[in-house]
């Protein structure tokens, strides 16, 4: 009847996404203005991130409280690795809204 999702299990899988963003999209590439990636490169990257957010959500039907969990252990673990404040805005609000999709 209901499906509850561990909250080291969101937490495994908020760092998983984080780390995928980190491997194509490092923090110092972020917060380097002259270094940003093309605008199709990071589409790109977010779209995978978006799609896996997504594929997680069906799989384990998370109900609005753990997509809020979810997404505030994604947002700090960006934050942990340096990332702007305005990407972190950016990539957080992306996966909620994919995951509500």
């Amino acid at each position: 009847m209901f499906n509850i999702t561990r909250s080291s299990e969101l937490e495994e899988f908020a760092n998983t996404l984080a780390t995928d963003i980190e491997k194509r999209y490092p923090p110092s590439l972020d917060n380097t203005p002259s270094k940003h990636p093309s605008v199709n490169r990071l589409t790109r990257i977010m779209e995978d991130i978006c799609q896996k957010a997504s594929s997680f959500q069906s799989t384990h039907r998370l109900g609005w409280i753990n997509k809020a969990r979810l997404a505030n252990k994604f947002k700090w673990k960006l934050k942990d690795m340096g990332y702007s404040e305005k990407f972190i805005e950016f990539a957080t609000e992306a996966i909620v809204i994919h995951m509500n999709k």
